[in-house]
């Protein structure tokens, strides 16, 4: 079964507002089994516009990462990075299959 991802890209414009939506989030994902694999650094935007944060989560499966997504502690901190922040958020499986 492939894993999944939340693929999100964010401007902050309330970056001390912010700050407890970040800090509640490692709970939250930990939960689910949630684990970073980009949380912000640099990047390159060679294509496309750019948000200048980009946040990868792995999650075991699909349906654990739209779990954690749907889960009461999420929605309610989600309000809080809506009221700070403008962004993207997709949730999307692996690809599991055969490579070039």
């Amino acid at each position: 079964m492939p894993k999944a991802y939340w693929i999100a890209r964010v401007d902050v414009h309330d970056e001390e507002g912010y700050k407890p939506y970040s800090a509640a989030n490692g709970a939250i994902f930990a939960k689910y089994g949630g684990r970073f694999l980009v949380r912000g650094g640099p990047f390159n935007a060679v294509e496309g516009p750019a948000r200048s944060r980009n946040v990868v989560i792995e999650f075991v499966d699909l349906a654990t990462a739209k779990a954690c997504y749907d889960s009461p502690e999420y929605q309610a901190n989600l309000k809080i990075r809506q009221a700070t922040s403008t962004g993207e958020l997709v949730i999307i499986e692996g690809y599991d299959g055969p490579q070039p």
